[in-house]
């Protein structure tokens, strides 16, 4: 058995007032490729409250559809107990955020992300403004 090892890096990523979507999959796949890891388990955690990683088939139609989807089970403007607390306007944001859920874990195969051909790894901001989120990666495995 080969020597595991360890690598993290962060991506930062600016985002528009949400829901707002990027695909961060070429981005994931240089830096596994960098490392020299083939075989292995990447982590992807985004940091913040109002933040979530998934992964889609990122075309537009399926994007239009998350936003949708995502407004629609925690929409804003719905009075929320956050607001009580605060007072910013984002209650649906962490709702949302804690809905999708704040990282993925993605199989590492001959130095390649094993994603299947139409999914692509996104980082979503919930927030009620734009926001530049820190996207935290660990990947464990051996050359």
């Amino acid at each position: 058995m080969k020597d595991l090892q360890l690598y993290t890096n962060n991506l930062s990523v600016d985002l528009a007032t949400g829901p707002d979507i990027q695909d961060i999959t070429p981005d994931l796949q240089t830096w596994v490729k960098d490392t020299g890891i083939k075989t292995g388990n990447l982590e992807v955690f985004i940091k913040g409250s109002t933040g979530s990683v998934s992964t889609i088939e990122y075309e537009p139609g399926v994007v239009t559809d998350l936003k949708r989807a995502i407004n629609s089970l925690a929409p804003p403007g719905l009075e929320y107990a956050h607001e009580q607390a605060w007072h910013d306007g984002n209650g649906h944001s962490h709702v949302q955020a804690a809905l999708l859920g704040p990282s993925v874990s993605i199989p590492v195969r001959d130095g390649n992300l094993t994603l299947g051909t139409w999914q692509q790894v996104v980082v979503i901001n919930h927030d009620n403004g734009p926001r530049k989120r820190t996207v935290l990666l660990t990947l464990v495995g051996s050359s």
